[in-house]
């Protein structure tokens, strides 16, 4: 995305906005320890799955922790990988900002 297209108005709302979202996702059960603490509990339904299926032979009950602790691993990985995106994206909107802060102090001293 071209900042430099983006109106001071844009931007500002933008930055508020996903400013907003990493907070919200501080607080989430995602975030933080928590988020893995709910990570590892997916990886530990799958590695519990793989040994029932290991010691027990195939059940289907045996399934249920793998697609469980999958999901779980999968939603995380997704969270994470979101956060990263719009932490980079946010920082892309704050330099963009300072960047024309200054650019106008200096028209101005002119």
């Amino acid at each position: 995305m071209n900042f430099k297209k983006m109106t001071d108005e844009e931007l500002a709302s933008i930055r508020d906005e996903i400013d907003t979202w990493c907070t919200r996702h501080a607080q989430s059960i995602w975030g933080g320890r928590k988020g893995h603490a709910v990570g590892l509990l997916g990886v530990f339904g799958v590695s519990t799955g793989i040994v029932f299926l290991l010691f027990d032979g195939f059940e289907p009950v045996s399934l249920v922790p793998i697609l469980l602790g999958g999901v779980v691993c999968f939603m995380w990985y997704k969270v994470k990988q979101q956060h990263k995106k719009n932490s980079g994206f946010l920082e892309g909107v704050k330099d963009e900002i300072a960047r024309r802060v200054k650019k106008a102090e200096k028209a101005a001293k002119k």
